[in-house]
């Protein structure tokens, strides 16, 4: 234990709030970990994850604030400083800003090109580092552990030392009773940042000079906001620092007292014990009940729990989950600034035709995937044979095996974990309202870099499992680009109801050129075969058969191809 943190951990946690004590000033909000950090925040990137993160991070801190510039580090500090490649150096701030609470922090109104000299605010940077510690919740053992291992081969590129990191068999078994819940991972983030809180109050508190205690002050305690998060499910999240006894309510025009860091430290314990209570009440209610395909947890609650039903009023995360065999549309008026998680879908068409700030795909088998326009993240793991279609300001790829993904991206595709078999190809389709939905959340239509993927490595280091010697070294295999002769555009019907039709008339991203010429050549063979049968000297009769016949061929490719179920689907909607 470092002297910093004894100086906060003087006293033993407290089991449960005193009521007296009136932890929060507002008895209606609960504290919540911000999940996104958890969840879109994490890269196996092995220099980044300490086994003893305050010992090494109280020196790394020390480092970066000699080589910062007005409390900011750029990319070439946290290169030499962590001992990582440029490359890595600006992942990891690209990275963190998208994910960051702030939305007016420079990092994250940065243009690409600015990113490396605008760098990050050293308390966010010391606190991304630090969870880069933090270990994935498993999923629990399935009871038939016989039948789910038929869903998924055990063999891997590892000779099975990376089984567990194939798209996981408990994501395939259609039981979300067996895999960690919504509310499971929240319990499990709130106890690791319950276990760590005065390592991390520590490393943002500042001495009070001539006396042997730490203080912290309301600049300070606010990029906890990177970590917890006061509010109501769907409800907008005030500062942190108004959630408070000891900082809300202060005069703007006046800088607020610093706070004992003690203090401070046992109030946030207090909160998270009752969150945690709450939580294990909620999951102890739900396993001595009734299994319920459609029990969401509470944080999930004002999202769409079935399928086909989202609430227009929420603002939290939609789930979709476990649609199989149809098509689904969900449209701005149902979506727009939410974050969406498709899960368990299968042998589907699903449009998500909005802008969203984050989103999700989670063991989803044979399905096409079309993602409006996503400002944050898009993170994608655990699928097989799936085709996603997403303009995104970055995306992840993790532990997917033959899947598709025609991309328009800001940022370099990240492929981690246990891949096999992976494409990727330029964005290929449009629909009326794109354009919009891109300017609305930040994605620029210039920048495109789909074909410049970023492989890290092929065991995560989060994921809490152990691995043998060596196997932590070896590199993710990447993306191979699909054949330009192979591309083909991907057409977003316009029957929709309900929605004015906007000003997109066309792909906004620019096709490369061998995929332009390659288009091109498919067209002129396609022109050339209709001028062909127009030409052709058939008589009316004959004329007839050959239409009928070619009314047959495209009806039976209709129905081989599984087409036919989604033109039913969408035009009854």
């Amino acid at each position: 234990m470092t002297e910093e943190q004894d100086l906060i951990d003087q006293s033993p946690p407290p089991s449960a709030p005193d009521p007296e004590t009136n932890p929060n000033p507002n008895p209606n909000s609960v504290i919540h970990p911000r999940r996104v950090s958890f969840e879109h925040g994490l890269l196996p990137i092995q220099k980044l994850v300490f086994t003893d993160p305050i010992q090494t991070l109280a020196p790394v801190k020390q480092k970066l604030a000699d080589a910062a510039s007005n409390n900011r580090v750029g990319s070439a500090a946290v290169a030499d400083v962590l001992q990582i490649s440029g490359d890595h150096a600006r992942l990891v701030l690209e990275t963190l800003g998208s994910v960051l609470h702030s939305e007016s922090d420079p990092l994250v109104r940065a243009k690409p090109e600015e990113v490396d000299s605008v760098g990050a605010d050293l308390r966010d940077l010391i606190l991304f580092l630090y969870i880069q510690s933090y270990k994935k919740l498993l999923p629990r053992t399935h009871k038939d552990s016989a039948a789910v291992a038929d869903v998924w081969p055990s063999t891997s590129a590892f000779d099975g030392y990376l089984s567990a990191l194939s798209p996981i068999q408990l994501v395939r078994s259609n039981s979300r009773r067996f895999m960690p819940s919504q509310a499971d991972d929240e319990a499990h983030q709130l106890s690791y940042l319950q276990k760590h809180l005065a390592n991390i109050i520590s490393l943002l508190a500042e001495p009070v000079e001539g006396e042997e205690s730490l203080v912290l002050s309301m600049e300070a305690f606010e990029h906890l906001a990177f970590l917890l998060q006061f509010g109501d499910k769907g409800s907008d999240v005030s500062p942190l620092s108004q959630s408070t006894p000891f900082f809300a309510n202060s005069d703007p025009d006046m800088p607020a007292v610093p706070v004992p860091a003690s203090q401070v430290h046992e109030w946030l314990l207090q909160n998270i014990a009752t969150a945690l209570e709450s939580i294990t009440e909620r999951i102890s209610g739900k396993e001595n009940g009734p299994s319920n395909a459609s029990d969401q947890d509470d944080a999930m609650s004002d999202a769409c729990a079935a399928p086909n039903k989202v609430a227009p009023s929420g603002k939290g995360p939609c789930l979709i989950e476990g649609v199989s065999k149809t098509s689904l549309v969900k449209q701005a008026s149902d979506l727009r600034g939410r974050s969406v998680k498709v899960v368990n879908c299968h042998d589907s068409v699903i449009y998500l035709l909005a802008p969203l700030r984050y989103a999700t795909v989670h063991g989803c088998s044979d399905t096409t995937i079309v993602l409006g326009a996503v400002g944050k993240a898009l993170r994608v793991e655990h699928c097989e044979r799936v085709h996603v279609i997403a303009a995104a300001k970055r995306v992840c790829i993790a532990n997917c095996r033959e899947c598709v993904f025609f991309l328009g991206v800001n940022q370099r595709p990240l492929i981690v974990g246990d891949n096999h078999k992976l494409q990727v190809a330029p964005y290929n389709t449009y629909y009326s309202h794109l354009e919009e939905h891109m300017s609305e959340v930040g994605v620029e239509p210039t920048i495109n870099k789909w074909d410049k993927p970023l492989a890290l490595g092929a065991v995560d280091p989060h994921d809490s499992l152990s691995h043998p010697a060596g196997v932590a070294d070896a590199q993710a295999e990447t993306a191979a680009c699909v054949d330009p002769d192979q591309f083909i555009n991907f057409l977003i019907p316009t029957w929709f109801s309900g929605e004015e039709i906007g000003s997109t008339k066309d792909n906004p991203f620019p096709l490369p050129d061998a995929y332009m010429a390659a288009q091109q050549r498919n067209l002129k063979s396609l022109e050339e075969t209709r001028r062909s049968l127009r030409e052709t000297p058939l008589e009316e009769n004959r004329k007839k058969e050959l239409s009928s016949a070619l009314h047959v061929y495209f009806k039976d490719w209709l129905y081989a191809s599984g087409n036919i179920r989604q033109l039913y689907c969408l035009q009854g909607d």
